[in-house]
């Protein structure tokens, strides 16, 4: 089934971490989240790695260097090198020094991850406005980055300097709940100046490419929380995708996604990693997977039989991307969801 006509996801009988060579990660959300690691992700990965499938970290996430992502993965008990991370901030830099020569000035309004980044493209990082910069980049710098940083960035896009953006994800998850994003804070520049930024990382072409021309992956398979970010980069990249709903998509916003959010597989967290994916089937007047059947009545998604949850979403997303067509949809699933305890 093409991604562009996905009505159901998709079933595989071969576990997943066998059926594809690599697991493009993200990891809010996914991995840990406010630090800690998410309930079943180290174990599943480390299954999952001494299997033979490539474990790759993809983050949107600019904030800290490869090298200490994957400090903090082995803390938490992953199997990580820093080669292992790709970051948004590395995507932006390539996309900077395609454009500007080797020594050019960039202004970074974000933390260390960025200036990392960007000296291993041969360009230098400086911190005002007044220091020439070819270019001005912007990337999450944590809860304390400086309103003055924002103003720096202003000032450089007024006189004319291109701005570039690792990332626009408005919201990232914490361990307290949701918390602003990069992409809220490009909006507080975006609407100071009128200007719009070049865009490096998911769901963008981008990055898309930064991960694969350092993984080398031949048989890839996204994996994330995020429906705006990870599944639509796959969906543009022409890849298969997990999604997991251990961060901030839950699964009524899953029921209401358009095509290009429509994930090939979708599991509760990383162990659907390690298990083949069980096939949605059509029957009499609905869908059905495992011991679940889901229909539609009227504006409302019924479900009747029983089973796991994930087989009873399963089934009630192909009932209602189904009905949704080509567009996103508007059933109300909130009973047959509730009996899921989703």
């Amino acid at each position: 089934m093409s991604q562009q006509s996905r009505t159901r996801p998709g079933g595989s009988a071969t576990a997943l971490h066998k059926a594809y060579d690599t697991a493009l990660l993200d990891l809010d959300g996914v991995v840990y989240a406010g630090g800690e690691a998410i309930a079943h992700a180290v174990d599943s990965l480390r299954t999952a790695r001494d299997a033979g499938m490539h474990l790759a970290y993809v983050t949107n996430n600019a904030l800290r260097t490869p090298a200490a992502v994957a400090a903090h993965l082995t803390e938490l008990g992953a199997p990580a090198a820093p080669a292992d991370v790709i970051t948004s901030a590395q995507a932006v830099s390539r996309l900077i020094a395609e454009q500007f020569p080797a020594g050019s000035k960039v202004l970074v309004i974000g933390g260390e991850g960025l200036r990392v980044a960007l000296r291993e493209r041969g360009l230098e990082p400086v911190e005002s406005a007044d220091d020439g910069p070819a270019a001005v980049v912007q990337g999450y710098g944590g809860p304390d980055l400086a309103w003055g940083r924002f103003a720096e960035a202003c000032y450089a896009i007024n006189r004319g300097v291109p701005w570039f953006a690792s990332n626009t994800d408005l919201t990232i998850p914490s361990a307290r709940g949701i918390m602003p994003g990069n992409g809220a804070a490009v909006e507080v520049v975006r609407i100071a100046t009128g200007a719009e930024p070049q865009v490096a990382g998911k769901p963008l072409p981008p990055m898309h490419r930064e991960t694969i021309l350092r993984t080398g992956a031949k048989r890839a398979l996204v994996v994330g929380d995020r429906l705006d970010t990870d599944i639509e980069g796959a969906f543009n990249g022409g890849v298969d995708s997990l999604l997991v709903l251990t961060g901030v998509t839950d699964a009524a916003q899953l029921l209401a996604a358009e095509p290009r959010h429509r994930p090939t597989y979708v599991d509760e967290d990383l162990r659907g990693l390690l298990t083949g994916q069980p096939e949605v089937t059509a029957t009499e007047g609905g869908f059905g997977c495992g011991g679940w059947t889901a229909s539609v009545a009227g504006r409302a998604l019924a479900l009747d039989g029983d089973g796991t949850a994930p087989d009873g979403l399963r089934a009630l997303c192909a009932a209602a991307w189904t009905e949704a067509g080509d567009g996103a949809g508007t059933l109300d699933g909130g009973k047959a969801l509730a009996r899921l305890g989703l």
